[in-house]
């Protein structure tokens, strides 16, 4: 098994059928291209920069073909791609790439600058820049290599590593998911029962690539599909649906919401959709009612990790069943087990809660679509991983059906548009505000981006401060979407006994009458 040879297969059988269509440059490009591309990048990675089995190549870039073709390029000759999160600071992509450790990173044009600046305070064999130039690094490389297939392809087998994806932010917390192919793919084959997907299929990818869903990207590539490439726009989304017939996405809620307030919403043609899934977050009822009759196709549901990509799935007939009044209460239940996935609710002792509905335990996973570990960290590895199961950190109740309902975050990661926030992150943030005592941050609802971060503040006696100077302390050290929408001031947070701030009870007001926290 080798996920890099995807492009492989259609373009033996029909090199001109369209692989990818990249919108924000104006490219398109044939499976019988890519595939020549990718063959080419490989033999380039291995033999000119003598590259060996299991070094890592570094990526950052927004979603464009070179970066699907490094995707293949480094899987096809055993290599292990190392994608990065462009929208982390400057010190956190340092401390990603010193944990990384990669041979080479090869970096887009818009972020030439930056790249130059981590250059200076870190040492990488090899830097590779591309801007659609003949004449760039990267088209260079591609140009003098041989377009044979690799030797090193046919060493490449379903247990060597593909993919490390960091998961978490700021101040060290940053973790690397190491994928193999064949975790990879059977996360693939999850997601193409649970969607159905069919070679006639057009896929849109609106997420980046160094997030999970690059997977489901590539996994309607392997049935011969073409993935179209944008970085999301809610009326770019709702034109290219049109243009180019687009049958499947993934959707957040924010971007559901988005597209569905587009003015003249209505006009566009959307008749080409056949499903879309959303996930990464809350989807109010009232969003999910509303998406199901704007939108002319089926919904479903998938609740994932980057650690065991997508785990359980609401599924087509349960959204229009909820929404004829047949169990509505399931429009809140992130569903039930994937087609290679096994779930349980636990205690503490991993012994299973009852189906009631009410007893809580935490979620947890086996599947050979989890990860094989945290890279270079082995005792997280033993403490998330147990005798082949995928302790998730996410607290749910389960009913009789075997239904999935998510009532709390065992680590209190927030949601946010799509984004993981740990709550310990951005309170460090705000303690860098010499007012503060205490804080504690958690997720409320918020129609548009699922959760939004809230932050409770103590202040030291007789020290003074607004809102707007906590959240501008903490926004000079995190990323934009993870620092606070909003913050109150309070004389004393609430404790147990133990000093342990009670973070439920300041969370539950505002939870009350959304249903259950998915």
């Amino acid at each position: 098994m080798n996920l890099g040879r995807i492009p492989a297969k259609t373009a033996s059988l029909d090199s001109g059928r369209e692989a990818l269509v990249d919108v924000p440059n104006d490219r398109r490009i044939s499976y019988g291209e890519l595939d020549d591309r990718v063959r080419r990048l490989a033999n380039a990675l291995r033999d000119d920069l003598a590259l060996q089995k299991g070094d890592r190549v570094a990526i950052l870039s927004k979603n464009c073909i070179q970066y699907m073709e490094v995707f293949y390029g480094v899987a096809r000759c055993g290599l292990i791609a190392l994608p990065l999160n462009w929208r982390l600071s400057e010190e956190e992509l340092l401390r990603l790439l010193e944990d990384g450790a990669p041979e080479v990173i090869v970096v887009s044009a818009e972020y030439r600058d930056l790249a130059e600046r981590l250059r200076g305070r870190i040492q990488i064999r090899e830097w590779l820049v591309f801007a659609d130039d003949p004449m760039d690094d990267y088209e260079r490389l591609i140009a003098a290599a041989s377009p044979e297939e690799p030797e090193s392809a046919f060493t490449v087998t379903g247990d060597d590593p593909a993919l490390i994806l960091y998961t978490g932010g700021t101040t060290g917390l940053s973790k690397g998911a190491l994928h193999t192919h064949h975790s990879l793919y059977m996360g693939m084959i999850n997601q193409t029962v649970a969607e159905r997907i069919v070679p006639t299929d057009v896929y849109m990818l609106t997420g980046q690539m160094f997030h999970i869903p690059v997977a489901l990207a590539m996994n309607y590539m392997a049935h011969g599909c073409p993935v179209v490439l944008i970085n999301f726009d809610a009326k770019l989304a709702l034109e290219v649906i049109q243009r180019e017939r687009v049958s499947a996405f993934l959707g957040i809620t924010t971007m559901i919401n988005w597209m569905m307030a587009v003015d003249g919403f209505d006009d566009y043609d959307l008749s080409s959709l056949r499903n879309f899934q959303y996930g990464g977050g809350p989807m109010p009822r009232s969003v999910v009612a509303a998406a199901m009759k704007a939108f002319p196709c089926t919904l479903i549901q998938g609740y994932g990790q980057t650690e065991g990509m997508t785990m359980t799935f609401l599924s087509q007939e349960d959204h229009d069943n909820a929404l004829a009044g047949s169990h509505p209460e399931r429009l809140s239940s992130c569903g039930r087990p994937g087609f290679v996935t096994e779930v349980q609710v636990v205690n503490a002792d991993g012994q299973q809660v009852p189906r009631d509905g009410q007893t809580p335990g935490e979620i947890i996973v086996r599947s050979e679509a989890n990860m094989v570990g945290y890279w270079r960290r082995p005792e997280l590895t033993a403490d998330t991983l147990r005798d082949g199961w995928l302790w998730t950190g996410d607290i749910a109740v389960w009913d009789g059906d075997g239904y999935i309902f998510i009532v709390d975050r065992a680590k209190d990661m927030i949601i946010s548009g799509g984004e993981n926030i740990y709550s310990t992150q951005v309170e460090a943030a705000i303690h860098n505000h010499p007012a503060v005592l205490e804080s504690a941050v958690f997720g409320i609802p918020d129609d548009t981006w699922g959760e939004a971060v809230k932050a409770v503040v103590v202040l030291k006696p007789g020290e003074v401060a607004t809102a707007e100077d906590i959240i501008h302390v903490a926004s000079q050290h995190l990323a934009s979407y993870q620092k606070p929408k909003s913050v109150d001031f309070v004389a004393a947070l609430p404790k147990a006994p133990t000093g342990k701030i009670l973070k439920r009870a300041l969370r539950d007001p505002y939870w009350q009458g959304e249903g259950s926290k998915v």
